[in-house]
This record gives structure tokens, sequence and C-alpha cells, in this order.
């Protein structure tokens, strides 16, 4: 296996990291800003007040692009499987 053979399996891996992880972080993200905002205008400081809508808005996250996590770790393997049985 080349140089250049592991810096594309690395990157390819990086990006398959970056789509199953963003929904759920951009979703934690903006939840977390909603709070914050809600919080700074009702002066209300809570800690379970942020933690809580943010468990809850991510499961949902979660349930919802499960499929696609799915299906984009299936593929990735399958590539990887079929570059290692080719020797490369």
């Amino acid at each position: 296996m080349e140089t250049a053979d592991v810096i594309e399996i690395s990157r390819e891996a990086i990006v398959v990291t970056l789509k199953l992880g963003a929904p759920l972080l951009l979703t934690a993200l903006v939840i977390g800003l909603v709070i914050s905002l809600v919080q700074a205008l009702t002066q209300i400081q809570e800690m379970t007040l942020a933690f809580v809508p943010k468990v809850v808005g991510m499961a949902v996250v979660f349930l919802l692009t499960v499929p696609f996590m799915i299906a984009t770790l299936a593929t990735f393997t399958q590539e990887l499987a079929a570059r290692i049985a080719s020797g490369g």
C-alpha cells in the first residue's frame, strides 16, 4: 500500500466521521444557542434547562438520521474492503 493510498483512506475516513457527527453536533449547537438566548432574556440560570432539551433533541435527530448513518458507514466499509481485497 502506497503513501498516497493511506492518505486517501484517511481523508475518506475523516469525511465519513464528519458526515456521521455533523447532524448531532449541529443539533446540540442550535438547541444550546436557543436555550442560552432564552436564559439570557429571562435571567433563568438553571443547568438542567440547557441539558434536557439538548439530550431530547439529539435523540430525535439520531433516530431520524440512523438510516443515513448506517448507509454511509456501510458504503465506506464496503469500499475499504474492496480496496483491501484488490491489494491496494
